[in-house]
């Protein structure tokens, strides 16, 4: 292996299909059962929301890019949503310096 090789971050995604909707939920694996605090504030990534799989990135992106809903924490995973153009970037709210995101997408039949 040589010096310079990226590993590509690792992330918790679940998805859950409710009523003809598709909500990809996905954090940053570090982030899984931490409790955010700022101010009134409290953003809970619990475990059994978010603590589905453990996979790549970049699946868990193009998972994410199949949903209706997203529900997204962390760096990693709010910064490759918006380069994938799922994320605007003014969409992003931060509790405790952490990024956050929810999306949906309406689908017309």
């Amino acid at each position: 292996m040589g010096g310079g090789e990226l590993v590509e971050p690792m992330v918790y995604m679940k998805v859950y299909n409710v009523r003809g909707e598709k909500l990809v939920a996905i954090c940053d694996a570090e982030l899984l059962g931490v409790k955010l605090v700022e101010k009134d504030v409290v953003l809970h990534v619990d475990e059994r929301f978010y603590g589905g799989e453990l996979v790549p990135l970049s699946i868990a992106i193009r998972e994410a890019s199949t949903a209706t809903i997203l529900n997204l924490v962390g760096e990693n995973t709010v910064q490759a949503a918006i380069k994938a153009g799922l994320v605007h970037p003014q969409a992003v709210l931060r509790v405790a310096g952490v990024p956050h995101a929810q999306t949906i997408r309406f689908v017309s039949q």
